[in-house]
């Protein structure tokens, strides 16, 4: 099972007739029209409305919201409707609502709220799909099933407590291995019966939140269950689903870049990807790149949707800044550039009331077609409609590969003795940062994944490694590739216990040092770093190049075991010691960046990397001109030039193509004129 069947990249997003009366439909639909609108998701909210009680299912409105669909001619992802249980089940059964981490048991009210072990309600949701799938399985219209809605949070009720023993004695086998693994003996922690563990929470292992607990293995099993729950939920729906409709691609909505689900171990459960993209400001390209890329990689590198986006604005923040003109477009082609094969918002027609009133929409409450934002959705549309099929199901052959770990992310951050300022996404996007400035596809992928078709791997804080990732990454290096590794990797195994090896653990072979102690400081303590190369560009030809860049946060003291100093720290105690270091290993080279550099000195290491192999830089010194590029199954390659600055750019085209929006002609060594804000799609000649 993989994406739907389409024939150009999906457009549209939620829609919720069932708020409005039918007469507001007719103009939904012309405007819909107007914007080339194809593509609407139903019912994601609707369990009040089509079980208004325990034994009643009224399929009524729903009926009339699919058959107007279809009768407009609309593609249609049809949800499931569980993402917020009714109120009557609730008080019924409260043991389905959740209990918080602190250990208050709620009560009906918003929407995440739903205990994922709660037999009551896997039951009743997976009762709801079923019943939704044997009714509309074999629509014409239906392209997409979609279950739940932005799965998160996290229980602590007693059901969860039974549910994570249930889980741990599938994953230890004996109270032995458990103990092992959690470092019992200390603080007296020995469990000599499955009842006595508990959630860890603010009431048992946690003081100042989440990442704060005594036992990091403890916390970080149930965090896995906690993921594992929720897919739980996801799997009885889906399964319920297959019971009438075997074939239709089922999916749910991811939020990017969110810790508390690993969706990695959700990947496999999926026939494909999508997300909801709202970035936290506007100047999150680079954020929004490496998020698109992640979700690409869920399915080794399968196209994906961008199931919403706002238009204009957000209503979940404190502050909500408004798309500039041009924005939307620009960041709608940047996640088709990325792999997307759909292009959806959230949400079509702007709700009267609730929390979200104010949340973009492409329709807002005056209902018309004439505003800014639904004028750039028209244009969009057209746009999409002209381009076709011309990159639908394209790949990205990508040679450089970002590995990105929840687990990693996870450990790092509720770990004491280390920092707690070092954040692994910031870590993450530093040097994704810096191979995204350097216009370098990049495929970002799990642990687990395949390295062999790789010239460049790139593990930003692989502070757990598990299983045979470091036999993974030596065989990178031997055969020629370069493999980078940071501070506070090769730390702990699988469980979060240390390593009984010197740091940086199984990663020192490859890396060629030896690191006794840390030093972790306040972002007001700078360390510099001169950093000085013998070699620069690809030819391989001897230049030297030095520069001086800034240190924060986390200095790793390094005695090198073989590896050659490539940057140096310029002050307290360990001055002139390796800050960054390169090792021989087989054919290739071990990197390993031992302080938290700055974004210059991230790229400055990412381009000496790179200039070791034969990787093409797309434009890597015009500022913010993202470029990417997608192969079709024909092998026809598509080059997205996106200039993400508020001024026009000029460069030279390096290849002879079309331009997918404007049908002009672009040749090798001629100029050519980017906008401020502009999107180029040249297809290549062959």
């Amino acid at each position: 099972m993989s994406l739907p069947a389409l024939p150009k990249i999906a457009f549209g997003g939620d829609y919720n007739p069932e708020q409005w009366p039918e007469e507001v439909w007719d103009e939904d639909y012309r405007l819909f029209e107007a914007a080339g609108i194809d593509t609407v998701t139903l019912g994601v909210f609707d369990w009040a409305l089509i079980q208004p009680a325990s034994e009643v299912y009224d399929f009524t409105l729903l009926d009339r919201i699919v058959e107007r669909a279809a009768a407009q001619g609309r593609r249609i992802c049809l949800a499931t409707g569980t993402g917020a249980h009714p109120a009557w089940l609730a008080r019924a059964h409260p043991e389905v609502t959740r209990t918080d981490f602190e250990g208050r048991r709620h009560r009906f009210g918003q929407r995440h709220n739903s205990c994922p072990n709660s037999p009551v309600f896997r039951r009743l949701s997976a009762e709801l799909a079923r019943r939704i799938a044997r009714r509309y399985a074999g629509h014409p219209a239906i392209v997409a099933w979609h279950v739940g809605n932005e799965y998160g949070g996290a229980c602590y009720c007693e059901l969860c407590a039974d549910a994570f023993r249930r889980w741990l004695r599938e994953r230890y086998k004996s109270l032995a291995a458990l103990n092992a693994a959690w470092y019992t003996t200390f603080w007296a922690h020995t469990f000599t019966a499955w009842e006595e563990i508990e959630p860890p929470s603010a009431l048992t292992e946690h003081w100042r939140g989440p990442d704060h607990t005594a036992f990091q293995g403890i916390t970080l099993d149930y965090r896995r269950f906690m993921s594992d729950a929720m897919l739980g939920n996801f799997l009885a729906e889906k399964a319920a689903i297959r019971e009438a409709d075997p074939e239709t691609p089922v999916t749910t909505n991811f939020m990017g870049m969110y810790q508390p689900i690993d969706y990695h171990r959700w990947a496999a459960h999926l026939d494909f990807a999508s997300w909801d993209n709202y970035p936290p400001d506007d100047s999150s390209q680079a954020r929004m790149a490496l998020t698109h890329d992640l979700m690409r990689g869920l399915k080794d590198g399968q196209p994906f949707w961008v199931m919403e986006q706002t238009p204009s604005i957000t209503a979940s923040r404190d502050v909500n800044p408004l798309k500039r003109p041009g924005v939307m477009r620009l960041w709608s082609w940047q996640a088709v550039a990325h792999g997307a094969d759909a292009v959806l918002f959230f949400q079509l027609r702007a709700s009267r009331g609730a929390c979200e009133k104010y949340h973009g929409a492409v329709i807002g409450h005056g209902g018309r077609g004439d505003t800014r934002v639904f004028r750039e959705v028209a244009e969009l549309g057209a746009e999409l409609e002209q381009v076709g099929d011309a990159v639908l199901g394209a790949r990205t052959p990508a040679r450089v590969a970002l590995l990105f770990d929840w687990d990693s992310w996870w450990a790092v951050e509720m770990t004491d003795g280390l920092s707690r300022l070092v954040r692994y996404q910031e870590a993450v996007l530093g040097y994704y940062r810096a191979l995204w400035d350097a216009g370098v596809d990049v495929d970002v992928v799990p642990v687990t994944k395949d390295l062999a078709g790789y010239e460049v791997v790139v593990a930003p804080l692989l502070h757990m490694v598990k299983g045979d990732v470091a036999e993974r990454l030596q065989e990178v290096a031997a055969r020629g590739g370069s493999v980078v590794t940071t501070f506070l990797s090769g730390r702990v195994d699988e469980d979060d216990n240390a390593f009984l090896m010197d740091v940086p653990g199984p990663l020192g072979a490859l890396s060629g040092v030896r690191i006794d102690e840390w030093d972790a400081r306040g972002p007001e303590i700078v360390n510099p770093v001169l950093l000085r190369s013998g070699q620069s560009g690809g030819s391989g030809e001897p230049a030297e190049s030095e520069l001086e860049v800034e240190s924060r946060l986390f200095f790793e003291i390094v005695i090198p075991a073989g590896a050659e100093t490539i940057g140096t720290y310029g002050a307290d105690f360990y001055a002139g010691t390796p800050a960054v270091t390169r090792n021989a290993f087989g054919d290739g080279h071990g990197w390993y960046v031992a302080a938290g550099l700055d974004q210059r000195g991230v790229s400055w290491v990412m381009r000496e990397v790179l200039a070791a192999h034969d990787i093409e830089l797309r434009y890597p010194d015009v500022q913010d001109l993202e470029t990417a590029v997608r192969v079709t199954p024909e092998g026809v390659r598509v080059l997205f030039l996106l200039n993400h600055r508020a001024e026009a750019v000029e460069v030279t085209a390096d290849r002879t193509g079309t331009d997918l929006l404007t049908g002009l002609r672009v040749e090798a060594g001629d100029p050519v004129k980017i906008e401020a804000r502009g999107v180029l799609l040249v297809r290549e000649d062959a």
